[in-house]
């Protein structure tokens, strides 16, 4: 008898196989069809037993290597959308274009619910690391929820960076509160400092090495009490974007992470940076079911913790909601 979790890992595979073997992933009907069919099926629940680090090595290369792919295939679908925009007059009024732009007004939502919850006061500044050629997190966020913050934007590709301020340049607001900063974060230092909070892109170090050394570096030049929101994958969705477990924050108080359930594919992790003279010795785990509709969170799982990722591996997506108690 074949279990979900193997029906699931040999469907990825399979479908890995047909996207690896692929000339070339620019937009297409073909390629299209296959990545929609790979996270149609990555997004269902899986059980409180699977998790992505006990499969076997010959499924983590696989794994690895897929997230790579999946990674060029959204750049090149955001580059070819953000050429297709900038061809209007104002390219704003037609952001709708982009096939997941919905997601990504839910996965803004999200965030500043989040944020506004653990940060009472709104950012002047924020930076936003890995934004590439259609910042629409950045762009939503500004216009629809920090109406009055700073977005400071980090690419290492030039052409992206172009790209992305050609579609806020015939703003008037916008283009005097956006700025693109090609450079490799790592060499950031002392203009981390700046920042309130840091969003951290999904496939901003693909490799687990590559994130943490990401993750070291914010923590060391990032201000005391600064929030980082780091964008992750659970269950299923792991297979499409990499993981970042409370665990690997070192520096950082953990004060939330948000699993969803409906068709966001990226959990939502909000950490702030300690003190020096932080005291771990209160940090527990706290849950409590509730409804959140009004705060923009729903469809999913939330889980208040402040150490230890070893405590949430029981948790999944069942598509209830579970509400941080207050502190």
């Amino acid at each position: 008898m074949v279990t979900e979790e193997e029906a699931l890992i040999q469907k990825v595979v399979d479908l890995y196989e047909q996207i690896s073997g692929l000339e070339s992933l620019k937009p297409c009907k073909h390629v299209d069809t296959l990545f929609t069919e790979l996270v149609v099926t990555c997004m269902p629940p899986t059980s409180p037993n699977f998790h992505i680090n006990s499969l076997s090595n010959p499924v983590q290369q696989m794994r690895s290597n897929l997230i790579r792919l999946c990674g060029q295939a959204e750049s090149l679908l955001e580059s070819h959308f953000s050429d297709l925009l900038a061809n209007f007059d104002y390219p704003l009024h037609h952001l709708h274009l982009f096939p997941y732009f919905s997601n990504y007004l839910k996965l803004s939502l999200l965030e500043f619910s989040i944020l506004r919850r653990h940060c009472p006061v709104l950012p002047s500044s924020v930076a936003f690391v890995g934004s590439g050629p259609l910042p629409l997190t950045s762009i939503v966020l500004a216009t629809r929820h920090l109406p009055s913050t700073s977005f400071h934007n980090y690419d290492l590709d030039p052409l992206a960076n172009s790209q992305a301020s050609k579609l806020v340049s015939v703003d008037a607001d916008l283009k005097t509160r956006m700025v693109f900063h090609t450079c490799d974060i790592m060499k950031v230092t002392e203009e981390l400092k700046e920042y309130e909070v840091v969003f951290l892109a999904a496939l901003v170090g693909m490799e687990k090495e590559e994130k943490l050394r990401v993750i070291e570096h914010l923590c060391e030049f990032m201000a005391e009490g600064a929030c980082l929101m780091v964008r992750s994958a659970h269950g299923g969705r792991a297979f499409l974007y990499p993981v970042v477990e409370e665990c690997d924050l070192v520096g950082f108080e953990v004060l939330s992470v948000f699993h969803p359930s409906d068709e966001v594919i990226n959990s939502v992790i909000i950490a702030r940076k300690k003190k020096k003279d932080h005291d771990d010795d209160d940090d527990c785990l706290k849950i409590v079911g509730d409804d959140n509709h009004e705060n923009g969170i729903e469809n999913g799982v939330v889980v208040h913790n402040k150490q230890c990722c070893d405590h949430i591996h029981g948790f999944n997506n069942h598509g209830g909601m579970i509400e941080e108690l207050a502190e």
